[in-house]
């Protein structure tokens, strides 16, 4: 994968478009984009940055530059390498979704971005939210919160419960986003969902077959087919009352 350097944002940067927010499926629940017109206050976003699939949008040991960005659409990895020397997948980030928050503060970034697909995301400058405090500080609740409940069910469940856990947040995140809550396509590879479970990929497939056998799901190549959501929910919440609900019409 190639470096995602100053130069190459310059080349594939585009002007914001305010107007974009109002069209967009993440609009409801991304907080610049509610709040990108709001007046007398400048406009939220400085411009929108294409990442190619498998492009890094930064790396660890990147200036930070006093910038983070909201997820427009796509899917981006985020990683960051543990203590053990090993890289650990730390996120996947859809539309609306917020970016490199955790490296306010800090001079470079201590984790990588990576886009699983060809995705855009809109870059805020710092320089943006000095006269909105609240709303930065309810993006930071926002993304803790979220990291909470997640570390919650990874680190309080067996790896059946993780996987139900991590399919029915898929599902839900789907849906916000306008999409089939049922029958909907993961980005990321079986590798990468082992990892951010905290599983290795021969227990993911044995989980993955279970989970068929039993009629809870489909699976066809990255196409994930829920047919027995409630199950799924009772699965994930035996051990992990806070694992992530899904849409009661799935």
């Amino acid at each position: 994968m190639n470096g995602f350097s100053i130069s190459d944002a310059s080349r594939s940067a585009m002007a914001p478009d305010q107007s974009n927010c109002t069209r967009c499926r993440a609009a409801p629940f991304c907080i610049p984009a509610r709040t990108g017109q709001d007046a007398p206050h400048p406009p939220v976003l400085s411009r929108r940055i294409r990442v190619a699939r498998d492009t890094r949008l930064f790396q660890a040991g990147d200036l930070v530059g006093e910038r983070f960005y909201a997820i427009y659409y796509g899917t981006i990895k985020y990683t960051f390498t543990t203590a053990s020397n090993h890289e650990k997948i730390g996120a996947f980030l859809m539309s609306g979704d917020l970016l490199a928050l955790d490296a306010i503060g800090f001079r470079r970034h201590h984790g990588t971005a990576v886009a699983l697909e060809d995705s855009e995301v809109c870059e805020i400058r710092y320089d943006c939210m000095q006269s909105r405090p609240m709303l930065l500080h309810g993006m930071i609740s926002k993304q803790i919160a979220r990291e909470q409940i997640t570390a919650h069910w990874l680190r309080n469940s067996g790896a059946g419960q993780r996987l139900a856990a991590f399919l029915l947040d898929m599902s839900w995140r789907h849906y916000r986003r306008g999409y089939s809550a049922q029958r909907f396509r993961l980005a990321m590879s079986r590798q990468d969902i082992a990892n951010f479970l905290a599983l290795s990929p021969e227990c993911l497939s044995r989980e993955l077959a279970q989970f068929r056998q039993d009629g809870l799901l489909e699976v066809e190549e990255r196409e994930i087919t829920l047919r027995d959501a409630a199950r799924l929910r009772q699965l994930a919440t035996d051990s992990s009352p806070a694992a992530v609900p899904v849409h009661p019409q799935v």
